[in-house]
């Protein structure tokens, strides 16, 4: 089998794990994501970024999908330390955020997972609405691990007050505030670790047809922190491809499934094309 190929899943019955050597890795599944993960051996992915339908704020082709089968499969396909990025939003119905994805993130911790992180997407040009409530900014987040994460490569930045110093013993801090518990002064260094608001300009590299694209710096982001090279990446909502391209583009192998034929295709030519560096 050729690398970057295709495959179909329709016809995979009885459903047996295949041994790890086996794993169909550089590969677009196309099929049933719970269908497939429960092909796949157990402890075998290091890192999940996805992104699923949020409740029926997308239409997706009238596929439907099962939130605690593939939560389960999730669970049972991570690596001792592995980590989802689950990213996901709220529909508003009759006036209410449905809060779905606290419950999501909920359920994940029921089932054994930490949730380790609650980061922040911030589309820095939303589409604008006509309602009465702020316009809708940014989308939740979750890292969620198996264990402690077993790769943590912290993202950093400038710091615009770099050099300037505290005086900790002087300070004035509120009563219920930390206190520091001896006389010290510190200097802010050239760089710290980024804050947890990830700001995009979303729709810029949209490909294809798909309705809800992640921007491509985003996955970059979250594989770049949360893997090393030679690690396994693992979509299972992959959509037009932007988590296993840029799973490619950065030295990590790859597994994406996704239910619609012709977003698989979008996928597959988006991995055909030469990484230019």
């Amino acid at each position: 089998m050729n690398t970057n190929e295709t495959i179909s899943v329709a016809s995979m019955h009885p459903i047996v794990p295949m041994p790890a050597s086996e794993l169909p890795l550089n590969k677009i599944i196309c099929g049933d994501n719970c269908e497939v993960m429960r092909t796949l051996p157990s402890e075998s992915i290091d890192l999940v970024v996805t992104s699923p339908p949020y409740d029926d704020l997308r239409t997706y082709e009238g596929h439907t999908w099962d939130f605690y089968g593939v939560a389960w499969n999730l669970k049972r396909l991570l690596k001792p330390g592995g980590v989802i990025v689950w990213n996901v939003n709220d529909a508003t119905k009759d006036g209410s955020e449905t809060g779905s994805s606290m419950r999501q993130a909920l359920h994940f911790q029921s089932i054994g997972l930490r949730l380790h992180d609650t980061m922040v997407y911030r589309k820095t040009n939303p589409m604008p609405l006509t309602h009465n409530r702020y316009e809708q900014e940014w989308e939740y987040v979750f890292a969620l691990s198996k264990g402690k994460p077993a790769k943590w490569n912290p993202l950093m930045r400038k710091n615009a007050t770099a050099g300037t110093s505290v005086n900790w013993s002087t300070r004035a801090v509120a009563d219920n505030a930390a206190r520091r518990s001896r006389e010290e002064v510190t200097t802010t260094k050239e760089e710290s670790q980024r804050g947890n608001v990830f700001e995009y300009v979303i729709a810029k590299d949209r490909i294809g047809d798909h309705p809800a694209p992640f921007p491509s710096e985003f996955a970059r982001d979250m594989i770049m922190t949360w893997s090393n090279e030679g690690d396994i990446v693992l979509d299972p909502f992959n959509g037009s491809g932007t988590t296993t391209e840029t799973s490619r583009n950065n030295g990590r192998r790859f597994i994406g499934i996704e239910v619609n034929a012709e977003y698989c295709e979008i996928a597959e030519k988006r991995l055909m094309q030469q990484v230019l560096f």
